[in-house]
């Protein structure tokens, strides 16, 4: 499939050495920061096992929940530990994994080489299959000793078991148990002639590929990293534009939006069915297939302003969502292009469903969780957590004789002083989507009452949920947040102090480029702060 325009924009770039990402002499300098060892998320095991051995192979089995911090799971996944009972889920899973990658069915693909005899150890053909896997596997390759003894619990297994693809796949299970695959380790090296430090090629190749990918690095970015290419501006900035261009980048780029917008509430995504006939599991799922959809269209494929996705009519659609959409789609199966009409108040990523519903309650909508989900997500603003005392009567009580509408109810929760400081900075803007009830669906009333939707951002005033998204659109919070978010999630930590001044001029790049995100993903993958190593930091290699 052809990528998208500005593919040849960066390829040409790069060619020409057209390099103003890379290093470039306004960026400010950063100290670097600390190493990280981050567990491998779900999606990115499971994408790992696809790309190493084929999408055919099953991944079985349930994940342990996962850690968020300061905003992503990209940097939970730092301070996440393996329990007993979760190891014994990797190791069912990891026996299950070589089970299929070495059977009949698979073997000829995944087995390069033919052993002297099925029924006995054959060391040459074993070091062979090892080699290959266990480098894509650890993403780096093996080191001789390290190589012997995989290929030694091969042997083994194969002569207890008179079965030469049993030793490989009890071998196997064990390299997909070991913390070299379940974790990302980094390593660090001196810089000749200095007295900084650096991540070594291949962690550089493995941050790399978890942030673009959000998979492993293939073979061409592990051999990049052993011939020293990772290590030059040219030869980074190559890989890394090669990276861009490949179809894998769409998959990143859904991994980090999912991270970003807390996806992995749908994990948990439930709505009252009396409330709400038409929801079903099939609308959650197709409801975050959407909203990924339209972002992958508007910044991949036509290359488009990130702003823009808070004003877009232009999106995708199932007959599904239609249902709960109420507009007609002529598809039976599958996903068709949609637009909504000018006369149709949704506009925009927060009037879709998987916005508005997720941040709801089971059986009604919610101004309050709606506008903290604006603040905290897509502004990066912290709101505190209410006090424990707090009363929610009012605002629980939708048949309320008094306070018919959701505007009303808030509107009196709010004389309580405890509670107005952060509803403030909350309902104005929670407010503008009470059209959508709290499945997504569209409605003017509520209790045979007229919804007021008019609301406020930082002073700036609207009258429904399109003003909401023009003001958000409008917001430059809304482009520091995405860039600061996307520098977290590509370092898999929080940035430091030293780094403020250059995550400010990567928001000044973002902005001079037309708030296109294919440029602020070269800019960080490229930047010397993304590999930099605090002195001092880690261990020593």
């Amino acid at each position: 499939m052809l990528r998208s325009r500005w593919t040849h924009t960066l390829l040409v770039a790069a060619t020409g050495l057209a390099l103003a990402s890379c290093g470039a002499s306004d960026a400010p300098r950063t100290k670097g920061g600390p190493i990280v060892t981050n567990r491998l998320t779900e999606g990115q095991y499971r994408q790992s096992i696809a790309d190493i051995f084929g999408a055919d192979i099953r991944v079985l089995g349930s994940f342990e929940p996962e850690v968020r911090a300061s905003g992503l799971l990209a940097i939970g996944s730092a301070a996440g530990t393996i329990t007993p009972s979760g190891f014994e889920q990797y190791e069912g899973r990891a026996r299950a994994i070589a089970e299929q990658v070495v059977d009949e069915k698979h073997r000829q693909a995944t087995v390069a080489c033919q052993p002297s005899s099925p029924d006995k150890a054959d060391p040459v053909c074993a070091t062979q299959f090892i080699g290959k896997f266990g480098r894509l596997l650890f993403r780096h390759p093996l080191a001789p000793s390290e190589l012997q003894n995989w290929v030694g619990a091969a042997g083994d297994a194969a002569t207890a078991s008179h079965s030469f693809y049993t030793g490989l796949k009890f071998a196997l299970a064990g390299m997909l148990t070991s913390p070299k695959f379940l974790f990302r380790q980094e390593t660090v090296e001196p810089v000749s002639g200095s007295q900084t430090r650096r991540l070594d090629a291949f962690s550089i190749a493995t941050r790399l590929s978890f942030f673009l990918w959000n998979t492993t690095p293939d073979d061409e970015l592990l051999t990049a990293a052993a011939n020293g290419e990772l290590h030059s501006k040219r030869g980074l900035a190559r890989q890394v534009d090669r990276m861009l261009a490949s179809s894998r980048m769409e998959a990143g780029v859904r991994a980090f939006f999912s991270d970003f917008l807390e996806f992995d509430a749908f994990d948990t995504f439930v709505k009252d069915p009396i409330i709400y006939p038409k929801f079903t599991q099939r609308v959650a799922d197709d409801a975050k297939e959407q909203t990924l959809r339209t972002i992958t269209d508007l910044l991949i494929e036509r290359h488009g302003d990130y702003r823009d996705l808070f004003t877009t009519r232009h999106t995708f659609m199932t007959r599904t969502l239609g249902m709960v959409y109420d507009v007609p789609v002529t598809s039976a199966k599958g996903w068709e292009p949609f637009e909504f009409s000018h006369d149709d108040p949704r506009e925009g990523l927060l009037s879709q469903v998987s916005f508005v519903a997720l941040h709801a309650h089971p059986g009604r909508s919610s101004p309050t969780l709606r506008g903290k989900a604006v603040r905290e997500l897509l502004l990066c603003q912290h709101v505190p957590a209410p006090p424990a005392n707090v009363n929610f009567t009012v605002v629980q009580d939708t048949s309320n004789p008094q306070y018919k509408t959701a505007r009303a109810r808030v509107t009196a929760h709010r004389t309580d002083a405890i509670c107005a400081g952060c509803h403030k900075i909350m309902d104005p803007i929670g407010l503008a989507l009470e059209n959508f009830d709290g499945l997504g669906q569209l409605r003017t009333q509520e209790n045979g009452v007229d919804i007021d939707a008019s609301g406020e951002l930082d002073g700036v005033a609207f009258k429904d949920a399109a003003g909401l998204g023009t003001a958000l659109h409008d917001n430059p919070a809304v482009s520091t947040c995405l860039v600061d978010s996307v520098y977290r999630y590509a370092a898999g930590r929080a940035a430091n102090r030293d780094e403020t001044e250059w995550v400010r001029w990567l928001n000044e790049r973002f902005v001079a480029n037309g708030y296109r995100l294919p440029e602020l993903l070269r800019a960080v993958a490229t930047s010397e702060a993304l590999f930099s190593i605090a002195p001092d930091v880690g261990p020593k290699p």
